[in-house]
This record gives structure tokens, C-alpha cells and sequence, in this order.
């Protein structure tokens, strides 16, 4: 017992890479630790609740369990077999790192951290604890027990690092850690930024490498360091890395191109150092629990501060087609891959060319899959015509709106309810022409100005329809719950372009303002509202869709209201001008909302293509619905347009008449 006590306190006097930073004693006793059971919650599984067990026997630490639909899902693991007793090869046999009692006291005395000891006992290659981390299993535990060392090894390294075999060393460590047979359990770390960690920690010590004449090639399945000398008028000089993502999968290359232009910009002679990792995306990617697919290599570049821009060539781990590749830079304050860092050059079904800006800041790169993004001719088609036809039906309905006005708003709802058609209209077709502009710009990377701004007015402009049709809802439960004649028509219609665009312009201005200075309001590969990161989008979704529900209340309460009023009442005609506008919205709300329901399965992963076809048909066609459903379907705008016809060739035969009867009687002119 008072062995097992002085562990602890050891342990505990070496919080940063001792398990016990990371575990929580699963019992006071042996005893009763033998006897619960381990991986078994015994509790009842309720929604939102939570139990910890103890690890299996041998190892140290707990697991933590959710209750999630009715069963008990792992959600954290500390179990580890590392500590500071076995970590040293020497003394994985006595179980004491240190020799004696008397230096356990001196150790915890000066409270000296397992990664001075380390480099107190073999400093030349780190070698005295390399054989049993590697023997170790990749449990949990054990992970963040060596991404830590790691971390304190290149924090307590001071001056440069010659020894090429330290370096092997500490690859190895690395190496256990990178391991595909591990990423699943980075998932449980409670530490979810054990990865950025080990990253960053891999490129600092890369930092203090100091290569001689001899360039370095330290290769591991996991990890590939490769470093040079370089001098500035040098042809050039690639550093080419083939390596397999998993035991099953074949070979994918990357590599690192720094042509003569690159290199001008460089001092007379420095040194390049690269690393490459496999399964750093995918482990980033459990670990922080992204909602991205990294598609290539993790290619770290070091290098020296004036050196501007650099190429890298990935091979695509997946080849499909129809889904979009962006070049991206791992932004190590924010941890997460950003897109400011680099820019597609040029791009195939097997490679990606990127041209990357390193920096402090930006160290690492690869490149991303879009999860739910598929290029498909067939969407293109489908936008480009649905959005010409929409255009022009827009256009048309603008037009008869402008040809009839005199006829169809002489009563005040009627005017009322056709400035509600036209405003719809004309911001449905702004939010159309921004979208074409959008679609013109090369992405948020190269125009990152030009995609803000388009992508706010698309955003203002969309939301003004849908805010339109509010105000249309709102003019009718106005008219029947109450009287139309109470307030003046100049109070009604600033009321409503209070509603259509007042609200719209507060909603676009807020989501701009909050999301933009995190670089989090756009999309990284199209000028669009950001999903992944900020959920920018529903600022649009959500308020369009209240307003389907608002709407589709309010014509549920008109036609209970309106079954009561008799046929002769005075209020009968207002009334049957409440209806038609009821019934305009009863028709194009459920299209609008139906439009961006679809839209809403878009965004989620792995979403079938047929979604985005529909979503697009929809979306696309919306000003030829609102021509067909808002005008030309509405009698009044039909007989006015019939009266304006007949007058038309009434005019026109009175034209002809006089111009007949002039050629048969001229006037004669008096001499």
C-alpha cells in the first residue's frame, strides 16, 4: 500500500507526461478494483447521462461512457501501460527509473519532468527510451503519454540539434503514435488537441535540426524527414515522398517543388527540411472531430523566413471526380486548415499542384476533399438554364406588373398586395444577377473581397423574398383580424419595406460582422454562406423557413376566419381580395420552403446527388413560379392585360382607318 501511495506521489510530481495527468484512480484498493467489472456501465441508460469504469487489469486510468439512444457509448479513454517507473529500458525490469529510494526523493525533490531525465540518461539519441515505447500499446493513454514527451522534448531543446540519430529517435516515438492501427483510439483522448499538439511538436524540433554537408533522409512507415543545403542560385531542388496511408493501401507520393524563381528569394545558402505524414489528416481529423477528409499527404515545410512561396505536388488518396480538391495550410493558433494559405495551380483526377505561402503561422499542408460538394455537369446545366429562364420570366413579370399597375391597384389592398409581388420579383432577380457574378469569381482564395461582397447581397436579397412573402402574410391576417382602413397606406407600406428589407440588411450586416473577421463566412470553395466551421448558413435557413411556418398559420387562421363572412356583407369583396392574396402564398411558400428544405440536405454528408439536382431545379426555377403562380394565374392581372390587347387593336384599326382615308381624300394645300 505505501508502495502503491509513492507511485502516486511520483506520478503526480511529473504531471506532464505521467499518466497520472491523465488518469483518475479507479479505487482506493486492489481489492475492490478487481472486483468491478471494466467496460460495463452498470447504471441505467438515460438520455444525457454519463459513468465511468475502471481500465482492464494491467494498465491505468478510466473510460469514460455516454448514454446516446438508449445505449452506452465510449466517449473518453486514460487507459495507459506507460509511466515513469517502465518508460526506461534499462529499468523496465526493477520498475524504478532512478536506482534507489534515495534518488526517487532527489527526483521529487526537484520535480524534474520524465523529458529531462531522458535527456539526462541518453542525450546523444534519446535511445534509452525508444524499445519499450515502441512495445508499449497504442492505447488512449499511451498516446497522449508520448505526444506529451515529444511536445516537452522540442520545448526543452534549446540550441541546435546535430546528432542525426536524436532525430531518428524521436521519428521513432512519432512513428508509434502515426500509426493507422491508432487513429480510431485518438478519438477518445480528452485532450482533443493531442494532435495539433504532436504536429506542431514534430516541426518545432524539425526547427532545431541543423544539417551539415550531408543531407538528411530519416524514413520511417509514418514519418518521412527528409533536409538539404540549398544555395540560392541552385536549378532547383524537389524532395519526393511515396508512402502508404495503411497496410493495405498502395503508395501515394508528394512532393516539394522549389524551382529557380522560389529560389532567388532566399539567402545565399540555407537549409529546407520536409516532412511528410500519411495518417496525420485522418488523425487530426478523429481527434478533433473536423468535418473535413484530408486527400493527400501532411507535407511540412521548414524554412527560412524570407523564402515567399512554395509548390507541392499530392497525389489523391481518393479519385473520385465529383468531389472538389482546395489546397489549405494548417493554421496552428486555430487549429484547423485554412484555405488563405495556398492556391490551386493546377489540378487533375490524379494530382494536385498547390502554390503555398509558409510563415510562421503555416507550416503544414495537404489538400482537402469536399465531403458534400459534387461537381456534376448536370447540376452546372441545370443552374445555368434554370437561372436564364428564371431571369427572363422575372423580367416579364416586372414588366406586366408596370403594364397593368393603373388597372389592378386601385382598391388599397389590391396596390398593397401587387407592391408585394414586385418587390418580390425584383429581389429575387438582384439575388439571381449576384449569383451569376458569384459564380464568375475563382473562389474565395484569389477574389476573397469580391466573394464577401457577393455573397452578402445574395444572402440580403434571398432573405428579402422570403421576408416579402412575410409581409404579404402579415398585410392579410392585418386586413382580416382587423380593419384595412385604420391606418393611412403611407404607414402600411413603410411597414412593409420595413419588413422586405429592414430586417433582411440587420440579419446579412450581424452575419457578416460576427462570422468574417474568423475568416468563417465563407465557404472554402464556393462564394456561399460557411457551413462546416461557423454554420453561417442558417442565418438564411433558419429565418426562411420560420417564415414558411408563419405563413402557412397565417392562411390556416384566414381560412377560418373568412368562412364566416356572408356573400352580400359589405366586407365580401375585400375579402375575396384577401383570398387571392392568401392563395398566392398558399401556392409559392410551399415551393420556397420545399426549395430550401432540399437545400438543407445539401449541406449534409454524403448526400445523394439526386438532392442537389432537385434542390438546384428548384432553386433555379423560382422567378418562373412566381410569374406563373403570382401573375399570370391571377384574373385581374388576365383581364387587364385582355383590356389592354383589345385597346390596343381598337387604337390600332382607328390608325388604320385614318391612314386609309387620308389616301383616299388628300388634302389639298392651298397655293
Amino acid at each position: 500500500m505505501i508502495c502503491a501511495l509513492l507511485m502516486c506521489y511520483l506520478v503526480f510530481l511529473v504531471p506532464t507526461e505521467s499518466c497520472g495527468k491523465l488518469c483518475q484512480a479507479a479505487s482506493n484498493s486492489k481489492e475492490k478494483e478487481s472486483s468491478r467489472p471494466w467496460g460495463v456501465c452498470d447504471g441505467i441508460c438515460v438520455a444525457s447521462s454519463h459513468c465511468s469504469q475502471p481500465c482492464p487489469p494491467g494498465t491505468e486510468g478510466s473510460m469514460g461512457f455516454a448514454c446516446r439512444k438508449q445505449r452506452w457509448h465510449k466517449v473518453t479513454d486514460t487507459c495507459c501501460t506507460l509511466n515513469a517507473f517502465n518508460i526506461f529500458e534499462e529499468d523496465s525490469q526493477s520498475g524504478n527509473p532512478f536506482g534507489g529510494g534515495g534518488k526517487v526523493d532527489e527526483y521529487a525533490r526537484k520535480s524534474e519532468t520524465i523529458a529531462g531525465k531522458l535527456m539526462q540518461k541518453c542525450p546523444a539519441d534519446l535511445s534509452c527510451a525508444i524499445r519499450n515505447i515502441e512495445q508499449s500499446p497504442r492505447l488512449p493513454g499511451n498516446i497522449a503519454f508520448i505526444v506529451q514527451l515529444l511536445h516537452n522534448i522540442s520545448t526543452a531543446l534549446m540550441a541546435d540539434v546535430e546528432e542525426a540519430q536524436m532525430h531518428q529517435s524521436y521519428s521513432s516515438m512519432a512513428n508509434h503514435v502515426l500509426n493507422s492501427s491508432s487513429i480510431s483510439n485518438w478519438t477518445f483522448i480528452p485532450e482533443r488537441n493531442s494532435s495539433c499538439v504532436l504536429l506542431h511538436s514534430v516541426n518545432s524540433f524539425a526547427r532545431k535540426l541543423l544539417i551539415n554537408k550531408s543531407p538528411i533522409n530519416i524514413s520511417n512507415t509514418f514519418i518521412h524527414t527528409m533536409g538539404s543545403i540549398i544555395a540560392a542560385d541552385d536549378e532547383g531542388k524537389n524532395f519526393t515522398f511515396s508512402m502508404r496511408v495503411n497496410d493495405t493501401s498502395r503508395a501515394v507520393t508528394g512532393k516539394v517543388l522549389m524551382g529557380r524563381e522560389e529560389l532567388q528569394t532566399a539567402p545565399s545558402i540555407f537549409q529546407i527540411i520536409s516532412i511528410a505524414f500519411p495518417t496525420l489528416g485522418a488523425i487530426l481529423e478523429a481527434s478533433l472531430l473536423e468535418n473535413v477528409t484530408v486527400n493527400g499527404l501532411v507535407l511540412s515545410v521548414i524554412l527560412p523566413p524570407k523564402f515567399k512561396r512554395i509548390s507541392l505536388l499530392f497525389e489523391k488518396i481518393s479519385k473520385s471526380e465529383e468531389r472538389k480538391t482546395e489546397c489549405v495550410g494548417w493554421d496552428h493558433l486555430e487549429s484547423r486548415w485554412d484555405s488563405q494559405a495556398c492556391q490551386m495551380v493546377e489540378e487533375s483526377s490524379q494530382h494536385a499542384v498547390c502554390q503555398c505561402w509558409p510563415s510562421k503561422l503555416f507550416t503544414s499542408f495537404s489538400i482537402l476533399m469536399s465531403r458534400h460538394t459534387p461537381v456534376s455537369p448536370v447540376l452546372t446545366f441545370i443552374t445555368y438554364i434554370g437561372l436564364g429562364i428564371s431571369i427572363c420570366s422575372l423580367l416579364i413579370c416586372l414588366s406586366i406588373e408596370a403594364l397593368v399597375w393603373g388597372q389592378v391597384t386601385k382598391t388599397e389592398i389590391s396596390y398593397l398586395r401587387h407592391l408585394c409581388i414586385a418587390n418580390v420579383a425584383a429581389t429575387l432577380l438582384m439575388a439571381d444577377v449576384w449569383f451569376i457574378v458569384a459564380s464568375f469569381l475563382s473562389g474565395p482564395v484569389t477574389h476573397h473581397k469580391g466573394c464577401v461582397a457577393a455573397t452578402f447581397f445574395i444572402h440580403f436579397f434571398y432573405l428579402s423574398v422570403f421576408f416579402w412573402m412575410l409581409a404579404k402574410a402579415l398585410l392579410i391576417l392585418y386586413g382580416v383580424l382587423i380593419v384595412f382602413h385604420t391606418l393611412p397606406k403611407s404607414i402600411l407600406v413603410a411597414s412593409l419595406f420595413s419588413v422586405g428589407y429592414g430586417c433582411p440588411l440587420i440579419i446579412a450586416i450581424i452575419t457578416v460582422g460576427v462570422t468574417e473577421p474568423g475568416k468563417g463566412y465563407l465557404r472554402p470553395e464556393a462564394c456561399w454562406l460557411n457551413w462546416d466551421m461557423t454554420r453561417a448558413l442558417l442565418a438564411f435557413v433558419v429565418p426562411a423557413l420560420a417564415i414558411v411556418v408563419v405563413n402557412l398559420v397565417t392562411i390556416m387562421l384566414v381560412i377560418i376566419k373568412t368562412q364566416r363572412v356572408a356573400t352580400g356583407s359589405s366586407m365580401f369583396q375585400e375579402v375575396r381580395a384577401v383570398l387571392r392574396i392568401s392563395k398566392n402564398i398558399a401556392i409559392l411558400t410551399p415551393l420556397l420552403g420545399l426549395t430550401w428544405g432540399f437545400g438543407i440536405a445539401t449541406v449534409i454528408d454524403n448526400s445523394s446527388l439526386v438532392f442537389h439536382i432537385i434542390f438546384s431545379l428548384l432553386n433555379a426555377f423560382q422567378g418562373f413560379f412566381i410569374l406563373v403562380f403570382g401573375t399570370i394565374l391571377d384574373p385581374k392581372i388576365r383581364e387587364a392585360l385582355k383590356g389592354r390587347v383589345t385597346s390596343a387593336k381598337r387604337i390600332s384599326r382607328v390608325s388604320e382607318n385614318l391612314s386609309s382615308d387620308f389616301s383616299r381624300h388628300p388634302t389639298k394645300r392651298p397655293s
